[in-house]
């Protein structure tokens, strides 16, 4: 099994960076998570998220795309995201 850390992955910047967050049904949900990414991304809009609800009704998964500029910046979105209590995970 190959295992690395997070430090040995390359990545360029800038470049569009895909999302995906899962939360609780909640009539705001995109609407908080819209807001958590334009904190760090100024030119992300409402536009650029995907919206799918589950066969059951009780989530929502949330695709979306951000100009990542830094490593940093992609540390503070996913802290962000972890810390929004309607989000349950984000990849």
């Amino acid at each position: 099994m190959n295992t690395f850390s997070r430090s040995e992955v390359e990545m360029e910047f800038p470049s569009h960076f895909p999302i995906k967050v899962v939360g609780a049904a909640h009539d705001q949900l995109a609407q908080v998570i819209h807001d958590i990414i334009l904190q760090h991304d100024p030119s992300f809009s409402m536009e650029a998220i995907r919206a799918n609800q589950s066969r059951t009704g009780k989530y929502h998964s949330l695709t979306l795309g951000v100009n990542a500029t830094s490593r940093e910046q992609l540390d503070a979105i996913y802290n962000d995201l972890k810390a929004c209590e309607l989000v349950l995970w984000a990849l």
